[in-house]
């Protein structure tokens, strides 16, 4: 039977913390409020504040509905996509849907738009809701995630405690480490001293895993990370591969994936559109591959081209 085209849900595609995840996708390509050195989709090119109804919210619960009663095999329904799902001035809406089917439903969010009433009180609709938290003042803040220029640290790490302080459900962290920018054992205490005020349920380390916005950002090793996950409490889960043991659809994407680049080099967008895949999926295959060391990343003209190896 022929896949539906879903225009705002992508996947089940494999997770590091979320198993086979069911990725819905509120915002137009890179509709951000943060430009993070380490983004796998690469550049913000305008950075936004501006909530608004991106995409019809009737239409992406039209969408989960018949993927319910069609499909309905996920572990996790997860608001991600290729931008702020926060910026969604109804993505509540989707939430509050979400909260009356049998799969948990998930807010990954960047966490700078927590500071606002409304959107805290939407969020926390939300089973599990990951933050980010990577920075520990206005100064790193703007280093390693460089954001909208009307958004301040302060701001930020306020909004994060007051949805804490409200919110009742599972809450994650995210700390993304970069060699050379905010990995040295000193910066990450100032990160872990901060993270215990939001009292997460679950803390993860991650690091680059897939090409970066910026080539400068580099890998922080498995060794320094697992020394790092130990200055939080709790103590740090580093994030691993893929675990999950439904793996028939990703390998025949991996598959096809491998034999495009097999017969060119190409970047993550060229494979997007030969596919008509969703951008995160993309990514999700292009990560497996360049684990199993399948496939290469080389940086041409400002872009990421993939080949086989």
């Amino acid at each position: 039977m022929k896949q539906p085209d879903y225009r705002y849900l992508f996947g089940p595609v494999p997770s590091r913390r979320f198993g086979r995840s069911l990725g819905i996708d509120l915002t137009p390509y890179k509709t951000c409020s943060l430009d993070c050195v380490f983004c796998q989709l690469g550049r913000t090119p305008q950075k936004t504040l501006d909530r608004k109804v991106y995409v019809p919210t009737a239409n992406v619960i039209a969408e989960i509905d018949h993927w319910l009663q069609t499909d309905g095999n996920a572990d996790y329904l997860t608001l991600s996509g290729s931008g702020e799902p926060t910026l969604h001035a109804e993505f509540g809406g989707v939430l509050a849907f979400l909260r009356d089917q049998p799969i948990p439903s998930v807010l990954l969010t960047n966490g700078t738009l927590l500071n606002v009433p409304e959107v805290r009180e939407a969020a926390a609709l939300a089973r599990v809701v990951k933050v980010s938290l990577s920075a520990w003042d206005q100064k790193s803040f703007e280093w390693v995630n460089r954001p909208h220029p009307q958004l301040a640290f302060k701001s930020f790490f306020d909004g994060l405690k007051q949805f804490r302080n409200s919110y009742d459900g599972q809450l994650w962290l995210e700390v993304f480490l970069l060699s050379g920018i905010n990995a040295m054992a000193i910066d990450v205490e100032k990160i872990a001293l901060l993270a215990r005020q939001l009292r997460p349920d679950r803390i993860h380390l991650n690091t680059i895993a897939r090409p970066p916005a910026e080539n400068f950002a580099a890998a922080v090793s498995m060794d320094q990370m697992e020394v790092l996950a130990g200055l939080f409490d709790p103590p740090a889960q580093i994030a691993a591969g893929f675990s999950s043991e439904r793996s028939e659809t990703i390998k025949a994407n991996e598959e096809t994936i491998l034999a495009m680049l097999k017969r060119r080099p190409c970047t993550i967008q060229h494979i997007q559109t030969a596919f008509g895949m969703h951008i995160n999926e993309v990514s999700k295959y292009l990560g497996l591959l360049m684990k199993k060391e399948q496939i290469h990343a080389d940086l041409k003209n400002q872009e990421v081209y993939y080949r086989s190896i």
